[in-house]
């Protein structure tokens, strides 16, 4: 799963997936570790989430992640982070440049 992730980093496509039940459409924008758990920082662009606002900064953790797909659909590469902080990681594994 790591691998499809940062391929999609590194070719700033969309992935999809359910997480929490809810589909998921984000544009992946690190993949890294904090609190000891592989997760990934996407910005949701699609899909749903019970706490609603989309689209949204969101962290999802590997292990809960399912039926990942890497799409065809590019996204221009990074954002803006609304509170000007980036988020903190115990190590990032790949960034979208």
């Amino acid at each position: 799963m790591e691998q499809l992730i940062q391929q999609a980093l590194e070719g700033k496509k969309l992935i999809e997936f359910i997480y929490s039940g809810h589909p998921r459409l984000i544009e992946p924008h690190v993949l890294g570790v904090n609190g000891g758990i592989t997760q990934v920082l996407g910005y949701q662009v699609g899909g749903s989430s019970s706490s609603g606002g989309i689209p949204e900064w969101r962290r999802f953790d590997l292990p809960r992640i399912s039926g990942l797909k890497v799409t065809s659909t590019s996204f221009p590469g990074r954002r803006p982070f609304p509170s000007g902080k980036h988020s903190s990681w115990e190590r990032q594994i790949a960034i979208v440049s």
